[in-house]
């Protein structure tokens, strides 16, 4: 008896000692054991959680409903990692995961049950803690490409050096300009022009400003964005759009630090760092004849690139967090997470349309999604439908006819523009990701001539 007694106390150290909560209870509910982790989760001492019901104690969300030891005591089955809410002794919600089990005497009777159960918001917290260290200035990443930029994002930006950011639309360029200029010394304003939106005319009077009488509509003065983002930061995005002529004024205000503006009889002085971003390869457009040189080794001083999310799928949980939590923010939602299933087919897509489509999607299914959790039905149907055809597609072989006439179509391109892909892929009516691909596959070989003009 004595070596029994010995034996329970033993247990009961070793239960004491675990960071989950433990506690047992008769087959009246009646708690017979609660361990130190179950006192510091709930609040409760041990002295008074001892013979009273489980339900008072816990005072959780299912306890009248559907109580996880009491189905175990009625059916003999194990509950496993439910989650559900307590309140603990101050009153305040704490999330935990509990799982249940009998308890049986020698003859195999059930005479209770055991609980253990753990504390989710110390866990949420930590999780958050983790992710915390994968976000920079509202760039989400752990990748090691990215990772290794954000490292030398600091002695960026206290540079006063000209930056130039390659990557496909939407990977978040501008977030990338924006920690830039944040992290700097600079006190004026971060402005964002997109230069492929304006046609030229347009363009240059948005850059430069322009007097009074400049033109018909010119009723009075306007300042152009080098004006407001004087001591700041201008981000020039999709600089390889802009034409020879604007390029010119644009190497003017980098190497001589002045502009005027339309109509102006007088030069302005700019005190402005210059951040230009492209979805385009700059050196092959000089090379193709597209891209003033002297313009092109202007702005890449610094050179940063961007790999699409295609080549960075570990960042796609992260992203998907962050977006959840942004527009729960947003929109006054409380949605917790994706389905494990719906996790599986965003990691199996490739995103043409890159981080800005994961964010879309997400969104897309906030407004179908009505519960806690996104599920498979939530998503757009164009997605499903993309995944399920490149599933189905059968692998393209060069032997066949088709692809041996879109071999040819390639090279006859490549050909007539001397190996420009930029230029090779607009001929074409498709990306320049996806020709690069397909010169892959077919094993075209091109490269630019330097110096032709067309």
């Amino acid at each position: 008896m004595r070596h029994n007694h010995s034996l329970i106390k033993f247990s009961d150290t070793i239960l004491d000692s675990i960071a989950d909560g433990v506690f047992t209870v008769d087959q009246e509910l009646n708690i017979t054991f609660f361990n130190r982790s179950a006192e510091k989760i709930t609040g409760v001492s041990r002295e008074e959680a001892l013979g009273q019901k489980c339900f008072d104690i816990f005072r959780a969300n299912i306890c009248q409903s559907t109580c996880a030891i009491k189905q175990s005591i009625q059916s003999g089955n194990e509950v496993i990692n439910l989650n559900i809410n307590i309140l603990n002794a101050k009153n305040l919600k704490v999330p935990i995961s509990v799982s249940t089990s009998v308890l049986r005497d020698e003859a195999g009777e059930i005479i209770g049950a055991v609980s253990t159960f753990r504390d989710m918001s110390t866990i949420e917290n930590l999780r958050k803690e983790l992710s915390k260290n994968y976000i920079f200035e509202d760039i989400v990443s752990k990748n090691h490409k990215i990772r290794q930029i954000l490292a030398t994002m600091p002695d960026i930006a206290a540079s006063n050096s000209t930056v130039l950011i390659e990557g496909p639309s939407g990977s978040g360029k501008e977030l990338f300009a924006k920690a830039i200029h944040t992290l700097s010394n600079r006190k004026g304003k971060f402005i964002a022009l997109n230069c492929a939106a304006l046609p030229d005319s347009l363009l240059e009077s948005e850059l430069f400003g322009y007097k009074r009488g400049a033109f018909t509509e010119a009723k009075k003065d306007k300042k152009g964005r080098f004006a407001l983002a004087e001591k700041g930061t201008i981000f020039l995005d999709e600089i390889g759009d802009i034409s020879p002529a604007l390029q010119l004024r644009l190497l003017r205000v980098l190497q001589e630090k002045e502009y005027e503006p339309l109509g102006g009889t007088t030069t302005e002085k700019a005190d402005v760092r210059v951040v230009a971003a492209t979805n385009k390869c700059l050196s092959e457009l000089v090379a193709c004849g597209h891209f003033r040189d002297d313009l092109f080794f202007r702005i890449n001083v610094i050179k940063i690139v961007i790999p699409p999310l295609c080549d960075r799928k570990e960042d796609i949980p992260l992203l998907v967090e962050h977006f959840i939590a942004k527009l729960n923010s947003l929109k006054q939602r409380e949605i917790e997470s994706v389905s494990a299933e719906v996790m599986t087919l965003l990691m199996k897509y490739d995103y043409p349309g890159n981080i800005r489509e994961l964010e879309n999607i997400i969104e897309y299914c906030f407004v179908l999604c009505h519960g806690s959790q996104i599920t498979v039905e939530h998503l757009p149907a164009e997605f499903i439908d993309c995944l399920t055809e490149n599933a189905g597609r059968p692998r393209a072989q060069a032997s066949a006819p088709l692809p041996e006439a879109e071999a040819a179509a390639i090279m006859e391109a490549l050909t007539k523009f001397n190996g420009c892909r930029i230029v090779t892929a607009e001929y074409l009516g498709i990306e320049k990701t996806t020709l690069w691909r397909k010169m892959k596959r077919y094993g075209i070989n091109f490269s630019p001539e330097r110096g032709k003009s067309h």
